[in-house]
């Protein structure tokens, strides 16, 4: 690349000159290429340790006229093609023009002006790029991509200096986290360590601290654990390698892949040295934390935050905090995590001003909403730029208002003069409350389909008084009476101030009318709800009559879904749940249905509307229990993990026994799955429920914990697993709720476990707060942070479970071995993995499934086939062999999708490695017949007919016979042998129909489901005819197959014999394969292992050092 010159004093210290002209020197960096000594060794173990830039480039051009001593930098190369392109275009176009000058001052002037107008005119078309990539990182990536051979499409997030452990010596050097990939280089005193592994080969990644690695970062693969350390901030490095392991394993999960998110925001002033990828990793970390803090819908994008106090009139105080804007929202939360937490729909302001400072109150906000609240917000740094922005946004909200025909809403943004203040302007939106009526618009769409329109507990409960109910009565008018206490003072709807005081009141239980307002407020769903009117209604519309595989499912669970309960034990509420269901189902076909999805929506049918639970169900299949419900519960085992891991933590004595018991994955997934509402009684279930929406999935993980502390003494004298479950179950069924107002529903479960001497009842009051107090200390951050490190493991497993299951799939006559098949798995799995790196737009990118059976899983387009056939076919024809390889690819792909799976890969493979001579030669003819052939392919074989003779078409002519040319005259014999015998079979089979001999009815349809599942075997004659140009075709292809064979001239011998025998009248039908030669050839053993470990070597770009260690790492 051309530099800008910059002057070099001394040119000769650690450059050694190789080129050189009146007025140029080309030179090449002492310890890059062969050679250089202890010289060269130290320069080289200086620019990896000191980052040095001449490690970028170790070729550079200096401009030097002949009596100066001063040097200028012209050019700069990383390999030598690259520089000597530079050094001819300077030979080429200023050698001459130099020399007419007589000055050298003007030489030096003319040379920087040329080399800073090539600069210019080459940075026009990459100015954006630059401004993103600037300095010393675009270095670093140019480095990167060298070093490791990686493609333009592959982005360098981050790099960072650090020590690799190689046994117990430190190997300083350079750490380069990719998207795809983690690389390491070193070079020290000529020892190389180069390492590249996968983020999807990831099983493990820690950050641990132990005598022999001092505060190191541990990344293990399948094959190998590494240990890196010495970073200047390892906490930032390990961050961002979680980020990335976990975007790997989220791709492996979804197949979306990586993409840079064009939405997110970024910096108006990018730092030097920081990636664009970098920074959008970093929006991208915080955008999640947001919406996770406050429940925020998915597609929310954080604009910024900043630090300032906000006025709490409960308590009279101003708490310190970050105020966070977004496109539809302003939150609020306190640097004391009780304090209070804030959200303000932007839907809802109808004022935003700046009131006037005071030393007591600098630079206030003060925002109104409609439902008469305001909240004002003091010590804000950048008051206007704040205001602007809330403005902008706010000019963005969409009107919902019937008949208003603005583009917009706007609200009124007033400054601190009175004078000046208009007043709030009244928009008619959507309600503030769950409690309000929707809006028109909304129940016009409502009102097409049959929809329940309130809790279904309302409608199938007796309406008994509350005084006829006695203490339970009373207990409940308290608590409601709280509640609107609470609302009061703190407010209602989603602006309400959420403090340690909404804590306690969801503990001491939820009443049931309040039940599905705080539902819906506590988890988000009621901001989906109210910003998509009319969804659910076209969500039934549309998917009522359709049928699949969900729905199917949706219908087998509908009586299964809390039968005990009267509001499904009738069809309103079967119907209820079937709608919402299916609603989701097609909302959602990734996830479809799942098991325990029907039971959990129908307690949420029983406190809200149809709409409503639809939407609570969104909230928590998509936010709050992230996976649980795809097709293989990955969620629900990775809280599974983290519940044994606390086990181990908080119960140490009782975790030992439950593993050997393996209690823990039978509890878990039941536990887990349906918030416990399958395993204890509804009116305690209810309970947790309530706290899980307001705490989430860390309610779930303390009463598991509390439940085995309350179990441990009976746990430790079990002797098997049933007896564990029974000790459980029997607990479970007995914890009550004694404050309930509902009538008792019958719980199945109990039914099944109730013994002669039942337990004492549990008080579920009493199991929450034993919950609380022996396991608070678990924090929502530290269960985010093992749900990572579970997430490596599990996926990692099922990824193992799908290897495992597709290998198994593989019929076993490939004559392949078990370890080969894992290994073509790994290699096959690999190059479809690489189209979502660097090729996103290729259909096996666009078109995996992970929904599919695992055979489907992976599938390889045509490209990429051709790749792997270069690699590992044992009928290499050189230039040739992209063409071949399209054959086979069409011939493999019978579907004609374009795309094909690992079987019929594997098919491919082991017709060329292990059939018989037979079966190898007749998948060569097949590659020269249509569809194998293309019509283009064929018509280019017409310029070489005019060789056959004219009277070669009119006879018998040999070209136009079939593969029996091809085969000796003992296969034909035994095929023909073979036909006779099948066809004997068949007939004596229908022969005993006939007479009525045949054997029971069951053993005759299992022959019959036999013969279906046995694979026919293809004879000689079922093969079509070759014609000329098909046969100029297998002729080419075998004379490059030949090429650079230890026999290649003899070959080349037998195979012209062969054609032009051929030319003649079928004389020689016995003679063909006569030639010894060609057998040999074809039946000649090769061993796929050592192409397989060459494949992964390009695959994951294997490196080995210059002292013969190995050390590139893959899994």
């Amino acid at each position: 690349m051309w530099l800008g010159p910059e002057e070099v004093l001394v040119a000769n210290a650690l450059w050694v000159t190789e080129r050189a002209n009146p007025f140029f020197v080309l030179q090449r960096r002492r310890g890059h290429g062969k050679g250089g000594g202890l010289t060269g060794l130290l320069v080289g173990t200086l620019d990896v340790v000191l980052d040095s830039s001449a490690r970028v480039a170790p070729y550079r051009i200096l401009h030097q006229t002949q009596d100066s001593q001063v040097y200028w930098t012209v050019a700069c190369g990383s390999s030598r093609k690259e520089i000597t392109k530079h050094w001819e275009w300077l030979e080429n176009n200023l050698l001459q023009t130099l020399s007419i000058f007589d000055n050298e001052e003007d030489i030096t002037t003319f040379v920087k002006g040329k080399i800073h107008g090539i600069i210019a005119e080459e940075n026009k078309n990459l100015q954006p790029q630059g401004d993103e990539d600037p300095g010393k990182f675009k270095e670093a990536e140019l480095k990167m991509r060298k070093q490791f051979g990686m493609p333009e499409g592959e982005k360098l997030v981050n790099y960072y200096s650090c020590s690799y452990w190689k046994g117990r010596v430190p190997r300083q050097g350079w750490l380069y986290l990719t998207v795809n990939h983690l690389c390491f280089y070193s070079f020290l005193l000529g020892k190389e360590v180069s390492l590249v592994v996968q983020w999807v080969d990831v099983t493990r990644l820690e950050k641990n601290a132990t005598l022999l690695f001092p505060e190191s970062i541990r990344v293990d693969t399948r094959d190998q654990e590494l240990f890196f350390s010495m970073f200047l901030n390892i906490s930032e490095t390990f961050k961002l390698m979680e980020q990335l392991a976990n975007l790997a394993m989220r791709q492996l999960l979804d197949s979306e892949g990586f993409l840079e998110d064009k939405a997110l925001p970024r910096p108006p002033r990018p730092h030097r040295n920081i990636s664009a990828l970098k920074r959008d990793l970093d929006a991208r970390a915080k955008n999640e934390c947001y919406c996770a803090t406050f429940r925020l819908p998915g597609d929310e994008r954080l604009d910024g935050h900043t630090g300032c106090t906000l006025w709490t009139p409960f308590n009279k105080l101003h708490i310190p905090g970050q105020m966070f804007i977004s496109s539809n929202y302003i939150c609020f939360a306190s640097k004391e995590e009780d304090a209070c937490h804030l959200i303000i729909p932007l839907r809802e302001v109808t004022i935003v001003e700046k009131a006037d400072s005071s030393s007591v109150l600098p630079s206030p906000l003060s925002i109104s909403t409609k439902s008469k609240m305001t909240f004002l917000f003091a010590n804000l740094k950048d008051r206007d730029f704040l205001v602007q922005r809330i403005s902008d946004f706010l000019q963005k909200m969409p009107s919902k208002t019937p008949g208003n025909s603005r583009a917009g809403r706007k609200a009124s943004i007033v400054d601190s003069a009175p004078e000046s203040s208009p007043a709030p302007q009244e928009v008619s939106e959507q309600p503030a409350s769950p409690t309000s009526p929707l809006g028109g618009l909304q129940r016009s769409h409502a009102q097409e389909a049959p929809t329940a329109s309130q809790g279904l507990l309302k409608l199938f409960q007796r309406n008994t008084p509350m005084e006829d109910l006695g203490a339970k009565g009373a207990k409940e008018k308290m608590k409601e009476e709280s509640w609107h206490i609470h609302f009061f003072e703190y407010g209602r709807g989603m602006c309400m101030y959420r403090t340690a005081r909404t804590r306690e009141l969801v503990l001491k239980g939820i009443p049931e009318s309040l039940r599905g307002e705080l539902w819906l407020l506590f988890s988000g769903a009621w901001n989906e709800m109210v910003t998509h009117p009319g969804y659910y209604a076209e969500l039934v519309e549309k998917s009522t009559g359709k049928y699949s595989l969900a729905t199917e499912e949706i219908e087998r669970d509908l009586h299964r879904s809390m039968p005990e309960h009267p509001a499904f034990q009738n069809e309103l509420g079967i119907a209820a749940l079937r709608r919402v269901l299916t609603a989701y189902a097609f909302r959602n076909p990734t996830i479809g249905y799942c098991q325990a999805m029907n039971i959990v929506t129908s307690v949420l049918l029983l406190y809200g509307s149809e709409e409503e639970a639809f939407w609570l169900l969104v909230a928590l299949c998509e936010r709050m229990l992230p996976d649980y419900y795809n097709t293989r519960v990955v969620g629900a085992l990775v809280d599974q993990g983290i519940f044994e891991e606390l086990t181990r933590d908080f119960l140490p004595q009782l975790s030992e026994k439950m593993q050997d018991l393996g209690v823990i994955p039978s509890i878990s997934l039941s536990w887990f799955l349906t918030l416990f509402l399958s395993v204890m009684p509804f009116e305690s279930a209810a309970v947790i429920v309530d706290c899980f929406f307001y705490e989430g999935i860390k309610v779930i993980l303390q009463v598991a914990l509390a439940i085995l502390d309350a179990n441990m003494e009976q746990l430790l004298g079990c002797n098997d697993e049933g007896e564990a479950m029974t000790v459980l179950g029997r607990y479970l069924d007995n914890v009550v709720n004694k404050q309930s107002v509902s009538p008792p529903i019958p719980h199945l479960h109990a039914l099944l476990t109730s013994g002669d001497d039942p337990p004492e009842e549990v008080d579920i009051f009493d199991l929450l707060k034993m919950s609380y107090e022996k396991f608070s200390s678990l924090r929502a951050e530290d269960i985010e942070q093992m749900r990572f490190k579970q997430r490596l493991k599990v996926i990692q497993s099922l990824e193992d479970t799908a290897k495992r299951s597709v290998v198994r799939a593989i019929p076993g006559d490939v004559g392949f071995s078990i370890e080969e098949l894992e290994d073509l798995y790994m290699v096959f799995k690999a190059k479809q993995l690489a189209s979502q790196y660097w090729g996103s737009s290729r259909p096996a990118a666009v078109r995996r499934d992970p929904s599919l059976p695992y055979l489907e899983q992976y599938r390889i387009d045509t490209n990429q086939f051709q790749e792997l056939f270069a690699s590992l076919t044992p009928w290499a024809c050189g230039s040739h062999t992209p063409v071949l390889a399209g054959r086979m690819f069409r011939l493999l792909d019978e579907n004609k999708d374009s795309l094909i799976n690992f079987k019929e890969f594997v098919t491919g493979m082991s017709r060329m490695y292990h059939g018989d001579l037979t079966e190898k030669l007749k998948v060569l003819y097949k590659l020269h017949l249509p569809p194998a052939l293309s019509p283009e392919e064929a018509e280019s074989a017409l310029e070489a007919t005019h060789y056959f003779t004219e009277n070669s078409s009119s006879e018998a002519s040999p070209l136009t016979s079939d593969l029996d040319l091809f085969l000796p005259w003992e296969a034909q014999e035994a095929l023909q042998q073979e036909e006779q015998e099948g066809a004997g079979n068949d007939i004596q089979e229908k022969r005993r129909e006939e007479k009525g001999t045949s054997p029971p009815e069951y053993r005759h349809y299992l022959r019959m489901w036999a013969k279906e599942k046995e694979v026919q075997k293809e004879t000689i004659k079922d093969l079509p005819k070759m014609n000329q140009e098909q046969f100029i075709e297998l002729c080419k292809t075998l004379y490059n197959m030949f090429s650079e064979d230890p026999m290649e001239q003899d070959l080349y011998h037998a195979i012209a014999t062969v054609a032009s025998l051929l030319l003649r009248i079928g004389e020689i039908l016995a003679s063909i394969l006569t030639e010894s030669v060609l057998v040999n050839f074809f039946e000649k053993r090769v061993d796929i292992g050592l192409k397989i470990k060459d494949q992964r070597k390009v695959e994951r770009q294997f490196s080995t050092s210059s002292d013969h260690e190995q050390s590139a790492v893959l899994g």
